[in-house]
C-alpha cells in the first residue's frame, strides 16, 4: 500500500509573498513581470522561455477543462501551484525561500487537481509514459504513487528526468485565506 503525503505545499520568495501568480495578471502586465523577472537573472523562473506564459496559459486552460471533465469543480479560472508532500529543490529556486505547508484533509478534493511532475513536462513531455497529459483527482493518488512511486523518493536530484514531485493544482482560495494577501502591498506577483 502507498502513503500518500498528508501535505501539500507552496514555495515562494519571502519579500513576494505566498500564493502570487502571474497568471492572474493581465496579460501586458503579467509579460512585463516576465520581462524584469529574466532582466533581473537571480531566480529559476529567469531562465524561462519568451513564450512562457502564452503556454502556461494553455496548459492550465487543459488541465482545468480534464479536472472538469473528471467531476472537479473549480472556482477559479487559474489554479494555485502547490504539491503533495514537500521538496528542497523548490524551495532552493528563491534567493529567501519559503515553505507553507497545509494538511491535505483542509482543501476540499473538488478543488484539486494533481499532475504527476510539474505541470509543464505533465502535459508536454513525449516519453510514452502512461501519466503524460493526465490530470488526476485526490481518490487516484494512491494508485498513482503505488504504480510509479513519490518522484521526490526516486528522482529528488532530476537526473532520471523531469519528474521531481506531484504537482497540485489548487482551484479555489478558500482553505488558503489565512496566507492569501500576506504582502499584499508588495508589487504584482512575481512566479
Amino acid at each position: 500500500m502507498s502513503v500518500v503525503p498528508k501535505v501539500l505545499s507552496h514555495y515562494y520568495e519571502k519579500a513576494n509573498g505566498p500564493f502570487r501568480s502571474l497568471s492572474d495578471l493581465p496579460r501586458e502586465q503579467a509579460e512585463q513581470m516576465m520581462a524584469a523577472i529574466r532582466k533581473a537573472g537571480n531566480s529559476f523562473a529567469s531562465k524561462r522561455s519568451s513564450n512562457y506564459l502564452a503556454v502556461r496559459a494553455e496548459l492550465e486552460a487543459r488541465v482545468r477543462q480534464l479536472f472538469i471533465e473528471k467531476g472537479g469543480q473549480p472556482q477559479r479560472l487559474h489554479p494555485h501551484s502547490m504539491i503533495l508532500g514537500k521538496s528542497a529543490w523548490l524551495k532552493s529556486w528563491y534567493q529567501n525561500g519559503q515553505e507553507i505547508c497545509i494538511p491535505l484533509a483542509q482543501f476540499d478534493p473538488n478543488s484539486v487537481s494533481f499532475t504527476y511532475g510539474d505541470l509543464f513536462p505533465a502535459m508536454r513531455y513525449q516519453d510514452g509514459k502512461s501519466y503524460r497529459g493526465r490530470v488526476y483527482v485526490l481518490s487516484e493518488l494512491e494508485a498513482l504513487i503505488g504504480q510509479f512511486g513519490l518522484p521526490q523518493d526516486w528522482n529528488d536530484d532530476g537526473l532520471l528526468g523531469p519528474d521531481r514531485y506531484i504537482e497540485a493544482q489548487v482551484w479555489d482560495d478558500q482553505p488558503l485565506q489565512s496566507f492569501i494577501g500576506i504582502h499584499h502591498d508588495q508589487p504584482p506577483p512575481l512566479t
